[in-house]
């Protein structure tokens, strides 16, 4: 297997992560890895992915200079398999959602690159299904305990614990904090869902995430639909979506 030529693109925005990555790719030993190229931007991923024959496999870093590497997904179908590289584990999910084989956090070392491209390989032979909730348990993400928020010139860390429901409108998302006060958010919902504890936080519908605390009444609505009325705030039709009731019910039961 070893004569078998394997090419790899490396999306890297530290000239530093991006030689030690390149090291412990040359040193695999159970195929040959090419390096075909390297970039490091999101701009300049999509501009070269566009312009170039994809490669075999692609090692990404998901916090580039310019954005989220995820951004990239969004303007290229990438149908090869990639390795994400990064110094975050909150990303992992998020990850998976695409078509990520391995996670690997800074700094990686020889064993970790070794173990990723043998999933490479199984995944080639067809052995290995994602599948979300098995990651979720396997990786034992932390979940997110602080959230950094910017006012003006100003950081705030506002702790999870504080927050009484997520909202998204216009398509911009913010949190409620129980000092009566909404603020602006760099995440969407779906990225939001998967860092925060779903015993105390419910996905009602496709606007809203409440923690449990926040709800102050419960009100039946046509449809078999639920009315929610929630701390701080203003808005008389929260609605618990139809299709999300009967999950609803059981997280309140737990």
């Amino acid at each position: 297997m070893k004569n078998r030529r394997i090419d790899v693109l490396i999306i890297e925005d530290e000239m530093l992560a991006a030689d030690h990555l390149s090291r412990l790719i040359q040193s695999v030993d159970m195929v040959s890895l090419n390096i075909i190229g390297k970039v490091d931007s999101v701009k300049n991923a999509m501009k070269w992915l566009i312009k170039n024959d994809h490669p075999d496999l692609l090692f990404m870093d998901v916090d580039l200079s310019d954005g989220l590497c995820f951004e990239i997904f969004e303007v290229v179908e990438i149908k090869k398999p990639v390795i994400f590289t990064t110094a975050y584990d909150e990303y992992a999910i998020q990850a998976f959602k695409v078509n990520s084989i391995d996670y690997l956090l800074k700094p990686i070392d020889q064993e970790e690159l070794n173990n990723a491209i043998r999933k490479y390989l199984d995944v080639e032979s067809n052995e290995i299904v994602h599948d979300i909730d098995t990651l979720k348990q396997s990786l034992k993400l932390p979940y997110k305990e602080r959230f950094i928020i910017k006012i003006g010139e100003h950081l705030k860390s506002i702790p999870t614990t504080n927050i009484l429901f997520f909202f998204s409108r216009e398509k911009a998302s913010y949190a409620m904090v129980n000092d009566q006060r909404n603020y602006l958010l760099d995440f969407t919902l779906d990225q939001l869902e998967d860092w925060v504890d779903p015993a105390v936080f419910f996905r009602i519908n496709r606007s809203y995430m409440v923690h449990f605390d926040a709800i102050e009444d419960i009100i039946s609505y046509s449809n078999s639909r639920l009315r929610l009325i929630l701390k701080n705030s203003e808005d008389s039709d929260i609605i618990v979506s139809r299709e999300r009731v009967k999950n609803f019910k059981l997280w309140l039961d737990r």
